[in-house]
């Protein structure tokens, strides 16, 4: 599983012209899902997430967590995230999970986050066609990749 983490001063997710999920200052995270990723990918992920300091503390230096500042999380899934690019110019998504196994584990990385943040998490529409609008705060853009533990 590999995500990319959105430090942001707002955020909203559109579909047909509909807002269907809007944030102030939070975290907006993007989920790309493979076959091989299972309930403990997500447990992990979601106990990093949760736990980043990336928001800044009194002094301005970047000290406390999406849960210490009560911020807001929206989660989109993005199968692009498992692109190829290895041969060619036109990337290949062979890795990533087809919907009958990412739905379930997208659902499911959406509730674990939603234990961890303490917090309803908003979200994106899976296999839908959206526009994602934000403004990163910082910036602080973050991937991590639940199968390079670094």
């Amino acid at each position: 599983m590999r995500v990319v983490i959105q430090r942001v001063s707002e955020a909203s997710v559109i579909i047909s012209e509909n807002v269907i999920a809007s944030i102030k200052t939070g975290l907006l995270v993007l989920v790309g899902i493979e076959d091989a990723d299972t309930q403990e990918d997500i447990e992990w992920l979601c106990r990093k997430i949760s736990g980043l300091r990336i928001f800044p503390d009194e002094n301005g230096v970047m000290n406390k967590s999406i849960t210490e500042i009560g911020g807001d999380v929206i989660v989109v899934s993005q199968f692009t995230l498992h692109a190829s690019t290895k041969k060619g110019n036109r990337p290949s998504y062979i890795k990533a999970a087809n919907p009958d196994i990412a739905i379930p584990l997208y659902e499911s990385f959406k509730n674990t986050l939603k234990t961890f943040v303490k917090k309803p998490i908003q979200s994106g529409e899976f296999g839908a066609d959206m526009k994602v609008m934000l403004i990163n705060y910082g910036p602080v853009t973050i991937i991590i990749d639940s199968k390079n533990k670094e």
